[in-house]
């Protein structure tokens, strides 16, 4: 790990209130090929997932902001709790939150419930670049092995993960643990127009069969679906097929989930790139970020089918049995963080 020397935080700017008056008197820590870092504190690290709809109650994110600059992102919205309204800043400024396992362990030592359900890496990868030079990933790690009993699973497009096999073999053993390794296609070509730093697919797959051989619960999320791009039914059964070849348990897939800040993003690069599918897009998307009806009934009802001739129906249900409907009673203060899982939706990154 790089060992920085932290500048003295700026003057407070006036005018700015909550997370964006924290991150505006963030010090920047590091540049690099034209990504900035800053040193954020975090007041809080366990978000309450609000929706209802997740398989997680509490979810974790490291850093805010993410590099790979995955076009398609629902997250770049939470730059704007910043102020930061530049949706390409989501992936060039790049906040750690670097005392948040600090944190972490003390609201994990104050659970009043020790059956959390928590997922980490649900807005940005906590596997990105950045946590090769501030491990904070990992150092969460190290306080998830503190603990034991936990329901904990981990989202990441990155093979970084495989340095803490160590780490993570140690997790399984103590806590009702899995990885989630999305996989939005096989076509290399279009994984790199769509995610542009992630690293490859086949790497990504190379990943799993790595985690599975290490006797790590892991699996695939085909995720998100795009109409005319990846939507392809033998494309998914590729994906199916690869992904039980290296090993996956299981594989989950939802549909695009489109808000106006990643539309800003996704709709110049569909013209450029794709300019047959933008009269689609915008019928799709014009009254709602969610897809429903009939296409997404196709889509869940192919992966569905997918996930049965592969067998990688997984245990999911047996995982989270003990966990899932428990009321958490946990005595944490709201903190700015928590509007990150305000109103959480199948994004781009997800366990779903």
């Amino acid at each position: 790990m790089d060992h920085f020397t932290l500048p003295a935080a700026p003057e407070r700017p006036s005018g700015l209130v909550g997370i964006a008056r924290l991150a505006a008197a963030s010090p920047k820590v590091r540049d690099r090929a034209e990504v900035e870092y800053f040193s954020l504190e975090s007041r809080s690290t366990l978000n309450h997932e609000s929706s209802g709809h997740m398989p997680f109650d509490w979810t974790i994110n490291p850093y805010r902001g993410c590099e790979f600059g995955c076009k398609y992102c629902y997250a770049r919205y939470t730059h704007e709790f910043m102020e930061i309204w530049d949706g390409k800043d989501f992936e060039r400024k790049i906040f750690a939150k670097v005392n948040s396992p600090d944190v972490l362990r003390a609201e994990l030592r104050a659970a009043k419930d020790k059956g959390l359900a928590i997922a980490l890496g649900t807005a940005t990868d906590p596997y990105q670049p950045a946590e090769k030079h501030f491990e904070i990933t990992r150092r969460m790690l190290e306080v998830f092995a503190e603990f034991e009993a936990l329901e904990f699973s981990i989202t990441t497009k990155s093979t970084l993960i495989l340095r803490d096999l160590d780490l993570l073999g140690v997790i399984s053993q103590r806590h009702r643990f899995g990885v989630h390794m999305t996989v939005t296609t096989t076509n290399e070509r279009l994984a790199r127009l769509l995610e542009p730093k992630a690293p490859p697919p086949a790497k990504r797959l190379e990943a799993v069969a790595a985690l599975a051989q290490a006797g790590i619960y892991v699996g695939v999320n085909a995720m998100p679906i795009l109409p005319g791009l990846n939507d392809d039914s033998a494309a998914l059964e590729d994906l199916a097929r690869q992904a039980a070849e290296a090993g996956a348990k299981f594989i989950y897939g939802n549909v695009l989930f489109l808000m106006p800040s990643a539309m800003k993003q996704f709709m110049p690069f569909l013209e450029a790139e794709f300019p047959r599918l933008v009269k689609r897009y915008r019928l799709l998307y014009a009254r709602s970020a969610y897809l429903n009806g009939e296409y997404k009934e196709q889509m869940m009802k192919l992966v569905a089918e997918l996930r049965s001739s592969y067998g990688l129906a997984g245990n999911r249900e047996e995982l989270r049995l003990a966990t899932r409907y428990h009321q958490f009673a946990l005595p944490f203060d709201e903190a700015p963080e928590r509007a990150e899982s305000a109103g959480l939706v199948t994004p781009c990154n997800e366990a779903v």
